[in-house]
């Protein structure tokens, strides 16, 4: 039995950062869930909640949901709607595939003014003469039955035969009411005879109501004694499993909550025995890691690529290990020694031997959010010491540089070399600048152009040229 515990439901609130006090939606279903508990205690705000393809055979622990919106209930035991009237805001419940035989219980759902959709396919109640007259007659608020929109005029039709349809469900209810109390006793003689031989009770039980049991007996212990004659033969031993199976799925059976509930415990019972036949087999030998001279073998189980750091620069192991992207952080389990590092990844060894001591101590590890992949950071444990070297400074390319190739190697400032012998007069170097006197500008007149060329003629009425 699977019970509702808070780290299912946390499980379940991956999309809600794993709060529970906030959901407002969850998804239970295919867990063999037999019970609803702790839900309305611990997610008062949920709105929408699916149950389906459990073993759930009663509604309850759902009335305190007041924001509940939608309850998906299909595939399970369900026998009676009941337990839903503080579920105020319920607008859609689906009931497919369960045993709902007392019809006058969706009266209950009265009280669940906003209640729109419901769907009760695959019930007992379904098979019901005027089953649909019935429902849109007792809930009035309702628009959708079964995916079948519900018109004015039905409405008004089932009102109308509304007593007439009444009386009807109410005598196919109490005959459906007497079978199941038959179907009921005639569990319980199959379980009584269970306990007694050991057997699995006959399917063909609840076929025959008139089979004696006295009989049934008798022919169980005889098969019984017939299995156990063979002694501890493996073939004969399989070969009654297989006729065990054949027997239990082909004998016909009403389908009923306790036949459900019977077929998957039958279901477990034959997987868990499989698992134990497998883990009882021949195990496979434990894979030696270390000698008993303490020497330290190199394996790789999980088959992942990895890469081996020798970081001289600052004395340390760098292993790069490309572990499975997706995979959970949990079914990780990392082991530092000084002379070799170990990695379970998922139950599978990885180990590496160190050609120096490592500080456990002082060791890290990190793991990326992209690619998944470990990084383990190990410190030596003998030091060295080594020169640094100088990195060299390369000038930027210059376009005014004719020669680009040619590079200084130092940053020392070239002074230039004199001969102290000789004198050198340096007062002399820059010439002394000329004062200029402030004041009106005044106008130079030109030199007269010497008169060297032979037809030159000096006109004293044309005025002289200026600069």
């Amino acid at each position: 039995m699977v019970r509702i515990t808070e780290s299912l439901i946390r499980q379940r609130a991956e999309h809600n950062n794993c709060e529970i006090f906030s959901l407002e939606e969850i998804s239970l279903h295919q867990q063999e869930i037999e019970r609803i508990e702790h839900i309305d205690k611990w997610c008062r705000d949920l709105k929408i909640i699916y149950f389906q393809n459990n073993l759930i055979p009663k509604i309850e622990n759902v009335g305190r949901l007041k924001k509940l919106e939608y309850l998906n209930l299909a595939l399970n035991n369900i026998e009676r709607i009941e337990n839903l009237d503080g579920c105020e805001f319920l607008k859609k419940l689906d009931l497919t595939v369960n045993f709902v035989g007392e019809l006058t219980s969706v009266e209950s759902l009265k009280a669940n003014v906003h209640l729109e959709e419901l769907f009760l396919v695959g019930n007992p109640c379904y098979a019901f003469d005027s089953y649909r007259e019935f429902v849109i007659a007792v809930l009035p608020q309702l628009k959708w039955l079964d995916g079948k929109e519900i018109s004015r005029s039905d409405q008004i039709k089932a009102l109308q035969d509304f007593p007439k349809v009444q009386q009807c469900i109410l005598e196919q209810e109490a005959v459906y009411i007497l079978k199941r109390t038959k179907e009921k006793e005639l569990q319980n003689n199959a379980e009584k005879i269970n306990e007694e031989t050991g057997e699995s009770p006959v399917a063909n039980v609840l076929c025959n109501p008139d089979i004696d049991n006295a009989l049934l007996v008798q022919q169980q212990n005889t098969e019984k004694n017939q299995g156990n004659s063979g002694g501890n033969d493996e073939d004969l031993r399989e070969t009654d499993e297989d006729e065990m199976n054949r027997k239990f799925w082909q004998e016909p059976s009403y389908y009923t909550p306790e036949s459900r509930l019977e077929t998957h415990r039958y279901i477990e019972k034959m997987r868990k025995s499989k698992e134990k036949d497998k883990n009882h087999g021949i195990q496979k030998p434990q894979r030696t890691l270390i000698t008993s001279e303490g020497r330290v073998f190199n394996v790789n189980e999980p088959k992942i690529d990895f890469t081996l750091t020798d970081n001289e620069e600052n004395n340390q192991f760098i292993l790069d290990l490309a572990v499975y992207r997706y995979l959970d952080s949990s079914l990780l389990d990392i082991d530092v020694q000084p002379t070799y590092v170990r990695v379970v990844v998922k139950g599978k060894v990885f180990q590496l031997g160190l050609q120096e001591e490592v500080k456990p101590d002082s060791s890290s590890v990190k793991r990326s959010q992209t690619t998944g992949h470990l990084l383990l950071t190990m410190p030596k444990v003998q030091e060295v010491i080594t020169a640094k070297r100088k990195s060299k400074i390369t000038p930027r390319p210059n376009s005014t540089n004719p020669h680009p190739d040619i590079t200084r190697t130092t940053q020392s400032i070239e002074k230039l070399e004199v001969d102290p012998s000789k004198h050198v007069d340096i007062t002399n170097i820059v010439m002394a600048k000329q004062s200029v006197a402030q004041g009106p500008l005044k106008l130079h007149q030109s030199r007269a152009p010497e008169r060297n060329n032979i037809d030159f003629q000096d006109n004293p009425e044309v005025p002289p040229l200026l600069d």
